[in-house]
């Protein structure tokens, strides 16, 4: 089965999927490993993995389409959602983007309605197309990809430009397009959640960012509301960063590493967790 059909079957079941953040390889096979039903592959992620800069469309379709093999990859039979921004460019671009990012191996891929430069969904000064442009975008990328399960998800950043109503309307015509599943970027309120699952057929994704403009909820409410998808993308992220930060702070105070070790994992747990043994075992059976 593929990792597209596997993700369509769960949006057909009545359990939300919950997908972490995954900002690198890594970051993927733990949240695999973990047990979640999906991988969210982040582009605010990517950006600061890969460049160490913000998520302001300074990062590539090539290093977006290498960072997604890789979490595909090592997210194993994990269905990865991948961020794919605003499709790089025009109509082609968006095809273009859809067909390395299926090759990529990804189950979906999630398009949006801002200009280039784009913003991440929760900062401010964003701008965004027309509804005209963002329905021929979504049109191409329908027609781009070659396995009809593959997801194509519609992403409306209006409600922080133009307000809630402009948002809506916008889902319903996305909806309308062709794109299989719904994000309303940033709604403000516990009420505008519920509205956009009234007005909307499709299968609905809620971004759940930490001291971002959305209500954070949990998740059987999100589902109680009407979402299928509820994607954390930067918790892992700055879950990491907090624990980097303190390591270094505490080895810079205490002039080694050795009073941290009740926050680090060791030698053999991590060679054990990256699969060292299996793939050594492997590399001898050819022998």
């Amino acid at each position: 089965m593929t990792a597209a059909k596997k993700l369509r079957e769960m949006l057909s079941q009545n359990k939300i999927i919950v997908a972490p953040g995954a900002y690198d390889a890594w970051s993927a096979k733990l949240i695999s490993k973990s047990g979640f039903q999906a991988v969210y592959m982040t582009g605010y992620g990517v950006s600061a993995s890969v460049l160490g800069k913000p998520d302001i469309g300074l990062i590539t379709l090539t290093e977006m389409v290498a960072a997604a093999k890789n979490i595909v990859d090592a997210a194993g039979d994990t269905p990865v959602i991948a961020d794919a921004d605003n499709g790089y460019g025009g109509n082609l671009n968006v095809m273009r983007t859809v067909q390395e990012y299926e090759r990529a191996g990804v189950a979906a891929i999630q398009l949006e309605d801002q200009v280039t430069p784009k913003r991440c969904g929760h900062m401010e000064g964003k701008e965004i197309i027309s509804k005209e442009e963002m329905v021929a975008k979504i049109k191409a990328a329908v027609s781009a990809r070659k396995d009809p399960d593959l997801c194509i998800i519609a992403r409306t950043d209006a409600r922080a430009v133009n307000g809630f109503e402009d948002a809506l309307e916008r889902a319903k015509i996305y909806e309308e397009a062709g794109a299989d599943i719904i994000f309303i970027e940033a709604p403000q309120s516990v009420d505008e959640m519920k509205k956009v699952a009234q007005c909307i057929k499709s299968p609905l994704l809620a971004n759940m960012v930490e001291k971002g403009k959305t209500p954070m909820l949990k998740n059987n409410e999100l589902e109680n509301i009407g979402y299928k998808i509820a994607i954390y993308p930067v918790s892992p992220l700055y879950a990491a960063t907090k624990a980097v930060i303190d390591i270094l702070s505490s080895m810079k105070e205490n002039d080694t590493s050795l009073s941290s070790l009740d926050k680090i994992v060791d030698f053999p747990t991590f060679n054990s967790m990256i699969d060292l043994q299996e793939l050594r075992e492997l590399e001898k059976s050819f022998l």
